[in-house]
């Protein structure tokens, strides 16, 4: 089951996360609106959200995710892991909790310069950092501590919400327990997502 390794919880990750940089990571950067960033729409059963993704700083991640969204894979899915003050996670199990076949993992693009803060868009793995395919997660707060280190790999960052956290934050609150293979943190109502869409062209990486 592929997927944060222990699910995020911090100590056991930052314990965990694998193999070391050479250097340092950049600083952090804004993601600031810029022309030829494509955005998907997120129709969800509990409102709509769109993300903003940077192909220029992650562009392997975003042209993964992209076919993932253009094929419709996301249709259908939901978010399976919802923890307040944490994450929200989905886009890998049907709400029969089926875990959809996904394609091969993608390089970590974590050292890319964008930071795991509050809106943010990242892709869940295994321990092994280059082991992400379908799953992402959208921080509720900023967590900082999933960001790599020179130590250690992050967790790659490729976008951000801009328009609909109202909608992450409601999706946060709900009532969560066991579900599926899931022991906890799952939501007790399914949080399905209708439809994933793109809004804007993606331009060329």
């Amino acid at each position: 089951m592929k997927r944060f390794a222990g699910l995020l919880a911090s100590a056991i990750l930052l314990a965990t996360a694998g193999t070391a940089f050479a250097s340092a990571p950049p600083a952090p950067v804004s993601l600031a609106p810029a022309p030829g960033h494509p955005e998907v729409k997120f129709v969800t059963t509990e409102g709509s959200f769109v993300v903003r993704l940077d192909p220029e700083r992650a562009p392997l991640t975003v042209r993964n995710f992209l076919a993932y969204v253009q094929s419709g894979f996301y249709d259908g899915t939901i978010f399976h892991r919802v923890i307040p003050g944490f994450v929200i996670q989905g886009g890998g199990f049907t709400v029969k909790y089926k875990e959809k076949k996904a394609r091969k993992p993608i390089p970590n693009e974590s050292g890319n310069g964008l930071s795991n803060l509050r809106g943010t868009i990242a892709m869940a793995r295994e321990t092994d950092p280059h082991t992400a395919t379908s799953e992402f997660y959208i921080n509720l707060a900023d967590n900082t501590k999933l960001d790599p280190r020179p130590d250690r790999w992050g967790y790659a960052v490729f976008g951000k919400v801009v328009s609909g956290m109202s909608v992450i934050d409601k999706i946060a609150s709900v009532p969560t327990g066991p579900a599926g293979p899931f022991k906890h943190d799952a939501p007790q109502i399914p949080i399905v997502i209708t439809q994933a869409a793109l809004l804007k062209e993606q331009s060329s990486p």
